[in-house]
C-alpha cells in the first residue's frame, strides 16, 4: 500500500479491540492480491452472470424526480383551483385561510405524500384527528401565532407538533393539506407515516419584511404554481425596502421564482413607486402540459451490468464508461464504492443506454482495465447500499513476526485470526474513505463544504500530487494560473469529475456563486460523499475515544441498537442505556453504536458525547445543521456499530512457490510464508481495517 504520513498518524493513534501480537506483512503488494466482489442484495455473489435465469435489480418509480415534480406541480394547480370556489372559516382566533408553504429539505417530503381528493374541505380535520388531538393542533397553533405576535423569539430548536402515524397515503395526503389551509404560518413533515407540525420559519422571517397578509398571500401563490400567473406586491417606494425583498425571494426560492421591479402607473414623478412583479421561471413549467399518465407512460431504458475493474477508481472508471456511451456520470447507479487498488466486481445500472449499445464498447474499455458482464435490461436504477455486503479473497505476502520471541509465526498469525473471528474488528471506517496517498484528503473537503467555503473547497478538490502525468500538470496549472479554460485542455477526457467542474468554473468563473455551480456539475452522490467523508473521520476518532475511555464495557449513557439481524447503518431502535442497566448487564459491547454525524442523531449521554460536542467546536462547526442549503446537500446521519464480526473466514498458509505449509510438514521455517485469507463483511464495512486489526499492522 502507499506510503501516507498522515494516514499512519491518523490510523496509529486508533484503538484495537483484541490483545493477541499479531503479525507484519504486505497488503495489496498487487491488484490480484485483494479481489472484492459484491454481495448483492439477494445474497449472491456479484460474478460474470448472474445465478437466477429471471434476477432483476429490484424495481423503482421510472423518472423518479420528474414524476415527484410533476405530481407536485398537478396538485397544487387543482387545489388552487378548487380554493378559489371554496370559503374559509376560521375555528379559532389564530386560524387563517390561506395555505402554507414548505421550505428547506422538509419540502419534498410533505408534498410527495399530497394526492389529490374529489373535494379539499376545511372539516376535513375533524374526520381524520379525533378531537384531542385537533383541540391540541389548535393549541399548538395559537402558542406559535402568539409567540409571533408578541415578537418573542423561537428556541433554537423549533417546537412540533405530532399528529401520529397514519397508515393510509391518501389520509396523510388529505391531513397535510387541511392543515395547511387552516394554518398557514406552520408547515407539516412526513417522518415514516407519521405527521408532525412545525412552525413555517420563512413564513415568519417574511412577515418582518411585509405586512401577514400580504406574505401569506405571497406563499399561497408559491404553494399553487399556477400557470402563467404573477403576484405582485403591494407599490413601495422606498428602494432599499424593495432591495430586501427581492433578496430575500432570490435566496429562499430563486430556482421557483424570478423576480422583476417595474414604476407603478401614475405615481409621484418625485418620489416615485415601483411594484415587485414575481413569476415563475420557465424551466419550472417544461412538463406541466404533460398529465401524469403520460409521464409514467414515457419509457426510460436501463442497462444493468457487472462492472470488473482493476487498480482504477470507481468515480474513474464511471467517467471513461460515460464518455464512451455519450452520457453523463449521474447516469449509473451502484450499491457502493470499491477499493482502487484491487480487482473489484460489482452491480451497476445505467440509464438511456441500450444492451446493444453497451455491447458495442466492450472490446474498447478492456484497454482501460475494465471488463463488462451479465449486460441486459432491467426497470430501475440501483441505490447506495442495495447491497448485503462484499466477500474478499486477499493475500498477504512477506509474513514476519512483530517481536522477536519464541513464538513461531504461524502460531502467531493463528493466534490473530481465531481472535477476530470469535470477538470481532472495531468497525473503522478504511484509508479508502479517505483519499489514502492524496496529498488533501476527501473529509478536507467535506469540511470546506459543511462552512460554505466553496472556493477553498474546489481548490482542494484540484489540489495536484507529488506526480508528473497530464492530471497532475492540469491540477498545477490550474491553482498557478486559476484559468479553467486552458486547465480543461489539459486534463485527460477520462477524468469525468475535474472535467465537469472546470466546465462551470470557465462559465461561471471562480467565485462563491461560481463555485457553488462548479458543484452542481458532480452528481449529487458525488457531493454529499465527502462530507460523509468528513463525518467517517469524525466516527473513526469517537469510537477510538470510547474504546480508551470505556474498553469493552456498556456503561451509563452509551447508545445501543436493539434491532435484531440488522446489516446497515439505518437503525429505527437506538436507546439509551441506564445506570440500572449498566449494573446488571444488560446490554453487550457488539450492540453499542455510535453517531455519525449528520442533523438528526443523538448523542450519547456520558463523556463521549462530550467528546462530540468539543470536536465539533475545534473544527468550527458548533453551529452547523449538517445542511448545505447551497448545494442541496442535507445529511441526516445516522448510527454505526462500533464493533462488527467477519463472516464465513478461512485461510491457508502458503510458501511463495505456493507450496501450502501445515503442521507437521518438513518444510523449512525459513521459507517466506504467505496468507491466503477469504471472509465476507456486512455493508459499509472494509476489509482493510478487518486485516489491521488481525495482524495490529497499521500498514
Amino acid at each position: 500500500m502507499e506510503e501516507d504520513a498522515d494516514f499512519k498518524i491518523r490510523f496509529g493513534s486508533l484503538c484495537f479491540i483484541t490483545d493477541h501480537v499479531g503479525f507484519h506483512g504486505t497488503v495489496k503488494s498487487s491488484p490480484s492480491d485483494f479481489v472484492v466482489t459484491e454481495i448483492d442484495d439477494h445474497g449472491q455473489l456479484v460474478y460474470k452472470e448472474t445465478d437466477k435465469p429471471g434476477y432483476e435489480i429490484n424495481k423503482v418509480l421510472i423518472e423518479p424526480n420528474v414524476l415527484a415534480k410533476k405530481r407536485k406541480q398537478d396538485l397544487q394547480n387543482l387545489c388552487f383551483e378548487k380554493r378559489n370556489n371554496q370559503k374559509v372559516s376560521p375555528l379559532t382566533k389564530c386560524s387563517d385561510g390561506n395555505q402554507n408553504h414548505h421550505s428547506g429539505s422538509e419540502k419534498e417530503d410533505a408534498l410527495n405524500d399530497r394526492a389529490p381528493k374529489d373535494e379539499e374541505k376545511v372539516d376535513v380535520l375533524s374526520s381524520l384527528l379525533n378531537e384531542k388531538t385537533n383541540e391540541l393542533l389548535n393549541q399548538f397553533a395559537c402558542e406559535i401565532k402568539e409567540n409571533w405576535n408578541s415578537k418573542t423569539e423561537l428556541i433554537e430548536q423549533p417546537p412540533e407538533f405530532s399528529l401520529g402515524r397514519i397508515l393510509d397515503k391518501n389520509q396523510r395526503a388529505s391531513l397535510h393539506s387541511a392543515v395547511r389551509q387552516r394554518f398557514p404560518f406552520l408547515i407539516t413533515v412526513g417522518r415514516n407515516s407519521e405527521i408532525f407540525v412545525k412552525p413555517n420559519l420563512d413564513c415568519k422571517e417574511f412577515c418582518h419584511l411585509v405586512s401577514e397578509e400580504e406574505a401569506f398571500d405571497f406563499f399561497k401563490y408559491l404553494d399553487a404554481k399556477k400557470e402563467n400567473s404573477k403576484f405582485t406586491f403591494k407599490p413601495d417606494a422606498n428602494k432599499d425596502h424593495r432591495k430586501a425583498i427581492h433578496h430575500f425571494v432570490n435566496k429562499k426560492f430563486g430556482n421557483l421564482v424570478e423576480t422583476k421591479s417595474f414604476p407603478e402607473l401614475n405615481s409621484n414623478a418625485s418620489n416615485p413607486n415601483a411594484v415587485i412583479t414575481v413569476r415563475f421561471r420557465e424551466k419550472a413549467h417544461k412538463y406541466r402540459k404533460r398529465s401524469l399518465l403520460q409521464s409514467q407512460e414515457r419509457k426510460v431504458e436501463y442497462t444493468a451490468f457487472t462492472l470488473r475493474k482493476e487498480n482504477l477508481e470507481m468515480f474513474e472508471a464511471v467517467g471513461i464508461l460515460a464518455v464512451k456511451l455519450g452520457v453523463i456520470p449521474s447516469d449509473f447507479s451502484y450499491a457502493g464504492l470499491k477499493d482502487k487498488k484491487a480487482i473489484t466486481y460489482q452491480a451497476m445500472v445505467v440509464r438511456k443506454v441500450t444492451p446493444e449499445r453497451f455491447k458495442n464498447i466492450e472490446k474498447e474499455i478492456e484497454k482501460k482495465r475494465m471488463n463488462v458482464f451479465n449486460i441486459r435490461s432491467v426497470d430501475g436504477a440501483l441505490r447506495l447500499g442495495q447491497l448485503k455486503g462484499n466477500h474478499f479473497d486477499i493475500v498477504i505476502r512477506n509474513l514476519r513476526s512483530q517481536i522477536n520471541d519464541s513464538v513461531d509465526l504461524r502460531e502467531r498469525i493463528l493466534e490473530g485470526i481465531e481472535n477476530v473471528k470469535a470477538k470481532g474488528f472495531v468497525n473503522y471506517y478504511g484509508p479508502q474513505r479517505f483519499g489514502m496517498g492524496r496529498k488533501v484528503h476527501t473529509d478536507q473537503i467535506g469540511l470546506a463544504l459543511l462552512k460554505s467555503e466553496m472556493v477553498k473547497a474546489v481548490k482542494l478538490f484540484l489540489t495536484p500530487e507529488d506526480l508528473d502525468d497530464p492530471v497532475n500538470r492540469a491540477k498545477k496549472y490550474f491553482l498557478q494560473t486559476e484559468d479553467a479554460k486552458g486547465t480543461l485542455s489539459l486534463m485527460p477526457e477520462s477524468r469525468g469529475r475535474e472535467r465537469a467542474l472546470l466546465e462551470s468554473l470557465h462559465r461561471f468563473g471562480l467565485t462563491e456563486e461560481g463555485c457553488v455551480q462548479a458543484w452542481f456539475s458532480l452528481p449529487h452522490g458525488m457531493r454529499i460523499f465527502y462530507i460523509h467523508a468528513y463525518s467517517s473521520k469524525i466516527w473513526n476518532e469517537a469510537v477510538s475515544y470510547r474504546l480508551a475511555t470505556y474498553g469493552s464495557r456498556v456503561v451509563e449513557g452509551d447508545l445501543v441498537c436493539l434491532d435484531e439481524d440488522t446489516d446497515d447503518e439505518n437503525f429505527t431502535k437506538v436507546h439509551l442505556v441506564t445506570e440500572e442497566e449498566e449494573s446488571a448487564n444488560t446490554y453487550g459491547i457488539h450492540q453499542v453504536v455510535l453517531p455519525v454525524l449528520g442533523y438528526n442523531n443523538q448523542f450519547p449521554k456520558n463523556k463521549v458525547g462530550q467528546w462530540y460536542q468539543e470536536a465539533l467546536i475545534r473544527d468550527g462547526l458548533q453551529t452547523c445543521r449538517f445542511k448545505v442549503p447551497a448545494l442541496k446537500l442535507n445529511v441526516p446521519g445516522c448510527y454505526r456499530q462500533i464493533l462488527k464480526r467477519p463472516h464465513n473466514l478461512s485461510y491457508q498458509l502458503m510458501e511463495e512457490q505456493d507450496i501450502d505449509v501445515r503442521k507437521g510438514d518438513s518444510h523449512s521455517s525459513e521459507a517466506p510464508l504467505s496468507l491466503s485469507v477469504s471472509f465476507d463483511l456486512d455493508a459499509s464495512c472494509y476489509a482493510t481495517v478487518c486485516l489491521r486489526e488481525i495482524m495490529k499492522d497499521d500498514f
